[in-house]
C-alpha cells in the first residue's frame, strides 16, 4: 500500500498518508481494531486526494507529446542523456501545485547543449516539489552528478571545524580561497520560477535578517538597483558584487527576469564575508580569504552561516531541506551541502599536462578559470573546487579540497624540477 500511495500522492498528501499507515500498523499489532479502522478510512481519503491531485494534470496524447520532444542530438548535458522520449511522454503532463512544468525545467539544457569546463546538469527546479513531481528524471541526473547517490540515500551534515586537518595551503601556489553555500527559504518558489512579489518578499526577509548581525558579522545591505554605475563597477572588480547574469545558462532558466529588481548584496566591513540575495538561489553565503589558510576561512564561514541560520529561524522562516536531498537548491548540482569550496592555484606545468583532467576527476575536483564558471584560464591560474555536494558532510568536502590542492601543488613542484608524478597518482596510467 505504501508504494501505491507514494506513486499517486503529492508530497504533502504522502507525508500525511505515511503517518496514517504507521498508526494503522501499530493499531493492528495492538489489535485495537476501532482505531485501525479510523486509520484505514484516513488512508482511503488521502488516496482519493492523491488521485484528485494527479487528475489535475493536463492529459497530452502520446503522439502530441512525442511531437514536442526537444532536439537533443548534439547535447552533452545530463538532462539530454537521461530524458528519453518515453520518459518525456510520461512526465510531460505533470506539473507542480505551483504550475511548474517539465518543459520549464529542461529549457536551460535544451538551449545550452554544452559547458566549456564541466558536464552540466541541464535542468533546474522551480520549487521544492519539482524534485518529487519529476523524480524519475531528477533522480537519474542526481545519481550521476553526485557520484552514485541513490534515491534511497540519506544526506548527513557535519560542519565541525575542529575536524579539519592540515588546512594551511602553500601560498607560493595558492593565491586565495573561497567557500560559499546556497540556501532557499521554505514556502517560496525558487528563483527560476518565483513571482516579483515573492522575490521582493524574500529580499525583505533577508534584509531584515542580515540587519540583525552584530560584532564581526555586522555589515550593510545594498540593493543593486540603488547603486551607481561607478559603485557597481568597483564592487564587481573587487569580486564582491554579482553582475546581471547574462550567460545563456541563466537567461534560459528564467533566473535573469526583472533584473535588478529585489537583488542585493550584503557584506561586512572588511568585505571578507558577503551574502548575495536572489541570484541563482534565494541566498548565497560567501566567505573569502587571501592566501591559503583554509582552516581560518572555514571557521569564519561556519560561524557566519550559523549566525544567519539562527536569525532566519528567529524570524519565523526556515531553509528548505529534507533528509534525502539535504538543502534544496535551484540547480541539482548544489543539493545537499550547497557547498562549493575553492582555491585559486597557480599550476603552470601541471595545468598543461594531458593527464591533468584525469587527475582532477580521480580526486573528485573540478577546474575553471579565475573569473567564473565559463571564463577561460589565464596566466596558468585555475580555480579548483569540489565536484561533490550531496552525500558528503561539509567537513568532508572541505578536507577533500585541502588534500586535493595539496597534492596538486606537490605534483607542480615535481614537474618544475623535471621529475615524474606517476607515483602520486591514485590510478594506473
Amino acid at each position: 500500500m505504501a508504494d501505491l500511495l507514494k506513486n499517486i500522492c503529492t508530497p504533502d498528501v504522502w507525508e500525511e498518508a505515511k503517518e496514517c499507515l504507521e498508526l494503522l500498523i501499530n493499531r493492528l499489532k495492538d489489535r485495537r481494531i476501532t482505531a485501525a479502522g479510523g486509520a484505514i478510512a484516513t488512508v482511503v481519503l488521502l488516496l482519493y486526494a492523491g488521485r484528485r491531485a494527479r487528475s489535475k494534470y493536463e492529459y497530452i496524447p502520446k503522439e502530441d507529446a512525442l511531437a514536442n520532444y526537444p532536439s537533443l542530438w548534439n547535447h552533452s548535458n545530463l538532462m539530454a542523456k537521461h530524458l528519453t522520449p518515453d520518459l518525456y511522454v510520461k512526465l510531460i503532463n505533470r506539473k507542480t501545485r505551483n504550475g511548474f512544468t517539465l518543459d520549464q525545467a529542461i529549457q536551460t539544457g535544451v538551449d545550452n547543449p554544452h559547458h566549456p569546463h564541466i558536464c552540466s546538469v541541464g535542468i533546474v527546479a522551480g520549487d521544492e516539489e519539482s524534485y518529487h513531481v519529476f523524480a524519475e528524471l531528477f533522480d537519474r541526473i542526481i545519481e550521476e552528478r553526485h557520484n552514485g547517490y541513490k534515491k534511497t540515500s540519506a544526506h548527513v551534515s557535519d560542519m565541525d571545524p575542529a575536524k579539519l586537518k592540515h588546512g594551511k595551503l602553500d601560498e607560493n601556489f595558492v593565491i586565495s580561497c573561497r567557500i560559499r553555500a546556497c540556501r532557499s527559504l521554505k514556502g517560496f518558489r525558487l528563483p527560476s520560477f518565483c513571482s516579483r512579489r515573492e522575490r521582493r518578499a524574500i529580499e525583505s526577509i533577508l534584509k531584515n535578517v542580515l540587519g540583525t548581525m552584530k560584532g564581526d558579522m555586522e555589515g550593510h545591505y545594498y540593493a543593486i538597483s540603488s547603486l551607481t554605475a561607478e559603485d557597481r563597477s568597483l564592487l564587481i572588480t573587487e569580486g564582491t558584487l554579482f553582475d546581471k547574469p547574462t550567460s545563456p545558462l541563466f537567461t534560459s532558466s528564467g533566473l535573469s527576469r526583472d533584473w535588478p529588481d529585489a537583488r542585493g548584496i550584503w557584506y561586512t566591513k572588511g568585505k571578507c564575508f558577503t551574502v548575495r540575495v536572489n541570484e541563482e538561489d534565494h541566498i548565497k553565503i560567501i566567505a573569502m580569504e587571501t592566501g591559503g589558510d583554509m582552516e581560518k576561512l572555514y571557521e569564519r564561514f561556519y560561524l557566519g552561516l550559523k549566525e544567519i541560520e539562527k536569525s532566519v529561524e528567529g524570524s519565523g522562516v526556515s531553509f528548505m531541506r529534507n533528509k534525502h536531498l539535504g538543502n534544496i537548491t535551484t540547480c541539482p548540482s548544489n543539493l545537499g551541502t550547497g557547498l562549493r569550496v575553492s582555491a585559486l592555484v597557480r599550476l603552470p606545468n601541471l595545468g598543461k599536462d594531458p593527464k591533468f583532467p584525469a587527475i582532477l576527476s580521480d580526486l573528485r575536483l573540478q577546474k575553471r578559470g579565475s573569473e567564473g564558471s565559463v571564463s577561460p584560464v589565464k596566466d596558468n591560474i585555475f580555480e579548483i573546487s569540489n565536484a561533490d555536494r550531496l552525500g558528503h558532510t561539509e567537513v568532508e568536502l572541505v578536507q577533500k579540497v585541502i588534500d586535493g590542492v595539496s597534492l596538486l601543488v606537490q605534483m607542480e613542484k615535481r614537474l618544475q624540477h623535471g621529475q615524474q608524478i606517476t607515483d602520486l597518482m591514485a590510478y594506473k596510467l
